[in-house]
């Protein structure tokens, strides 16, 4: 389904109230956070962009919620994600679904060998090399070329080029790139957060879900809940979404925690 921009509605103390309204009437309430950009504001050096104290509150308190399941979805790396946020008491999935940690064990939750970095870092490397400030990180899943640091026009004049040139070879190697908040990132066509809301969701009966994220990866969990009553889903920013509210920034996000914790 194409990217949308729907009729979203305006999150006011209203609708806030209409959602803290169906939050405390639920029986099976599953919450899912990104991280960055959502929980936290982005910094031009992810490793510190940590979890501020009154949020790490926050989501303890929401925890301690009986009927109450948290995940913390992030395109981040396991062992990234799990040292800023392994000190609470919720779920995470890492690198956009492909590993999940429950009751302290991470996951694999796809199959994929990695030959194909062998195609696709050269063409990193080309790109990195024209573009100061800017760094390739490899996942276990994925390749990511990060230009946050980098000189703004240089930065995304470079993420232009090296999605044309990855877009020449990705379809034969069974591949997805996605065009994210200074970021380009490329990983198996499997691997995605709706497929991962989805294999949660499966059977269970839960009466209340909120989603929030700020990055288009965020958006096929959007989409995935565009059918459900039930689903409160919050884009964070600018850009087109399939998410049926808009938040401006991450201190709306802590805002609403603080509604629910109340």
């Amino acid at each position: 389904m194409a990217l949308i921009s729907p009729t979203f509605v305006i999150m006011d103390e209203r609708e806030i109230a209409k959602l803290k309204s169906a939050f405390g009437a639920a029986s099976a309430r599953l919450l899912l956070f990104d991280y960055d950009g959502t929980l936290v504001n982005y910094t031009p050096v992810p490793s510190t962009a940590t979890l501020p104290e009154d949020v790490s509150v926050l989501l303890r308190r929401l925890s301690s919620f009986p009927f109450t399941e948290i995940f913390i979805i992030s395109g981040r790396s396991y062992r990234d994600i799990e040292s800023l946020v392994g000190h609470l008491p919720v779920k995470i999935i890492a690198e956009h679904g492909a590993m999940i940690r429950e009751k302290g064990i991470w996951k694999r939750e796809v199959e994929d060998d990695g030959l194909w970095k062998k195609s696709v870092l050269p063409v990193f490397n080309q790109v990195t090399q024209s573009c100061q400030h800017s760094y390739i990180e490899e996942k276990i899943y994925s390749l990511t070329w990060h230009y946050r640091a980098a000189a703004p026009e240089s930065g995304y004049e470079n993420s232009r080029r090296l999605i044309g040139l990855l877009n020449n070879i990705l379809p034969s190697l069974g591949l997805k790139l996605l065009d994210g908040n200074k970021v380009v990132e490329v990983m198996k066509s499997v691997v995605g957060k709706g497929r991962a809301v989805k294999e949660l969701v499966g059977n269970e009966d839960h009466d209340f879900i909120l989603a929030i994220g700020d990055d288009a990866t965020d958006e096929e969990m959007f989409e995935y809940f565009l059918a459900a009553k039930n689903a409160f889903t919050i884009k964070v920013g600018n850009g087109n979404t399939h998410a049926g509210y808009r938040f401006t920034g991450v201190s709306q996000v802590v805002t609403l925690l603080k509604h629910l914790t109340e």
